[in-house]
């Protein structure tokens, strides 16, 4: 996981992160930012907290705040931009997939990335549940979380939202594309 980072792009960040909050109420009815931002800066572990919002602004992720858990006490971030990050796209689905190309290796891959900025990706129900709050991925793709049973016989699973319908396939894990990327969430 990265560096914490300084005061003011804390202070940047949590204003855009309101900024949305507020803009977006029907992804999150009954919801209180004055909660949500003291929780943010009142855990143990805030700094990793922050750094990983930080990191799904910075590569386009525009996280928001989608539901609260009662069950966990936790409010649930998720990257809400309308088409998969762009600063997460063009990778394949995990390390194995990314060392076993022979020709054209993409940089990273999506399950290094989302460790490396502290969130997990989206699973096939949470990717169902995120379509609920709105239309995303109608022209890119995104990686989902993948069964070990799929993945250890080479595949992995991306969903996407085409002709008003969401629907999740299969591809070998080490293939990518330009428009396919990832969405992850965040707990707090």
């Amino acid at each position: 996981m990265g560096e914490p980072f300084s005061a003011e792009p804390q202070k940047e960040l949590l204003k855009v992160l309101k900024t949305r909050f507020e803009a977006n109420m029907n992804r999150h009815k009954g919801l209180q930012w004055a909660e949500i931002l003291h929780r943010i800066l009142e855990m143990e572990n805030s700094s990793k907290k922050l750094y990983a919002l930080y990191e799904m602004e910075r590569t386009g992720g525009e996280p928001d705040v989608i539901s609260y858990d009662a069950a966990t006490d936790e409010y649930i971030f998720c990257d809400c931009s309308a088409e998969a990050p762009k600063g997460r796209r063009s990778i394949c689905y995990d390390r194995q997939a990314q060392e076993s190309r022979k020709k054209l290796k993409p940089e990273n891959n999506a399950v290094d990335m989302a460790d490396m900025m502290g969130i997990d990706i989206l699973s096939e129900k949470q990717y169902r549940e995120l379509q609920e709050i709105g239309e995303f991925d109608t022209r890119t793709s995104c990686w989902l979380k993948t069964p070990s049973d799929i993945r250890k016989a080479g595949g992995a699973l991306f969903g996407d939202r085409r002709y008003g319908h969401v629907f999740v396939y299969h591809n070998g894990a080490a293939s990518y594309f330009s428009d396919r990327g990832f969405r992850g969430t965040l707990k707090v």
